[in-house]
């Protein structure tokens, strides 16, 4: 098994708050809100802008609301709907984060265990770096100092660890072998163990090699890319993404996520200790990925324009766009998935959640 997860990893290195200020929003402001999210949502799709999009809020009330724009299915025009399955991309990150923080507090490991431990002579061998200055808290925050793998590009010289936030999918890897050396099982095994059948998550898993997607599921489609209005359109629903694995590689639901994150911010999967830990985040300020975001352990926050803070995570890998965020609390919170990659992955975030975490009620909302 380690010696499959180090071919992976080289695979890899080729491969590229809170919702009101008021403690209860009315019916109509909630109603104007969701009439405001299905406006994003049309828009989001119009104009070539993605096959089709779903979103599920749960803010409280007994009843999740739900819209879609768009389709499902290009050829066929079929529409999207409730219940259907897509790769949630580097949102995995927040699952390895659990097991690996899970495993913090079992005393199996931790989180300044050095990388050379667990994997002696890995980083070394592929990567030029030294696993003796690497801890496990660094690679789950990203600042390891290791380079991200970028598609037709050479893999970047590694920085000093420990100096500045560096975005890499290596890091999420690393730590799934980790996982793996550590219990001496399989990381989609301890995800189904740990996460999955104890939250009742049965339309989340980690598929590995297996290109299928379990039904129901949009087709999900990708430029590849490619720019410009007449870039090609391409099916890629049956690719193989398993590069991805403990980054990105997992497949699940927009509720199954809604009941993910809702556990995970109200410290329901993680002990008090491991939970702060997951919650102390670093700067992404001048790494070049998402503005005005701070990243923790498998999770990050993000600011909207409007002041809210949320928390959570996106996910963008070949043919689908998702994010799960909400409020600290857990009681505001919206999942969202477009089955295609070539939107404005942060214009998307801001006219998604803009509607929903920023009432025009509240001039100046707390975050």
């Amino acid at each position: 098994m380690f010696r499959a997860r180090t071919g992976l990893l080289v695979v890899a290195l080729t491969v590229a708050g809170t919702a009101l200020t008021t403690p209860a929003a009315s019916a109509a402001d909630r109603d104007r809100g969701h009439a405001k999210l299905q406006r994003a949502l049309d828009q989001a799709v119009a104009n070539g802008g993605g096959p089709g999009i779903v979103a599920e809020i749960r803010d409280g009330r007994t009843t999740p609301w739900f819209g879609t724009a768009g389709v499902a299915d290009m050829t066929t025009g079929r529409k999207r709907k409730s219940g259907e399955h897509f790769h949630i991309g580097s949102f995995t990150k927040a699952f390895t984060g659990t097991v690996v923080l899970q495993l913090v507090a079992e005393g199996k490991l931790s989180l300044d265990d050095t990388v050379a431990k667990w994997l002696p002579g890995v980083v070394e061998e592929y990567l030029g770096a030294d696993g003796i200055k690497i801890t496990i808290r660094q690679l789950l925050n990203h600042t390891s100092g290791l380079p991200d793998a970028i598609l037709g590009q050479e893999t970047p010289r590694p920085e000093e660890p420990g100096k500045r936030f560096i975005y890499s999918k290596v890091n999420y890897n690393l730590a799934g072998m980790i996982v793996e050396r550590a219990t001496g099982s399989t990381l989609a095994g301890e995800i189904e163990r740990r996460i999955a059948r104890p939250l009742r998550l049965a339309g989340t898993y980690l598929p590995g090699t297996d290109r299928t997607i379990r039904d129901p599921h949009a087709r999900h489609y990708s430029k590849l890319g490619e720019t410009g209005p007449d870039a090609e359109i391409h099916d890629v629903t049956g690719m193989d993404l398993s590069w991805a694995w403990a980054a990105g590689g997992m497949i699940s639901t927009t509720s199954d996520l809604h009941r993910f994150l809702s556990a995970l911010l109200h410290g329901r999967l993680l002990p008090p200790a491991q939970q702060k830990e997951m919650f102390t985040a670093v700067s992404t300020e001048g790494s070049g990925w998402v503005p005005g975001t701070r990243y923790g352990l498998g999770i990050y926050s993000q600011k909207l324009p409007c002041g809210v803070t949320l928390w959570g995570g996106g996910g963008y890998i070949q043919g689908s766009t998702s994010y799960a965020m909400g409020n600290r609390r857990g009681t505001h919170m919206l999942v969202s998935n477009l089955n295609g990659d070539w939107n404005d992955f942060q214009k998307t975030f801001t006219t998604l959640f803009t509607p929903s975490f920023c009432p025009t009620t509240s001039p100046n909302p707390a975050s």
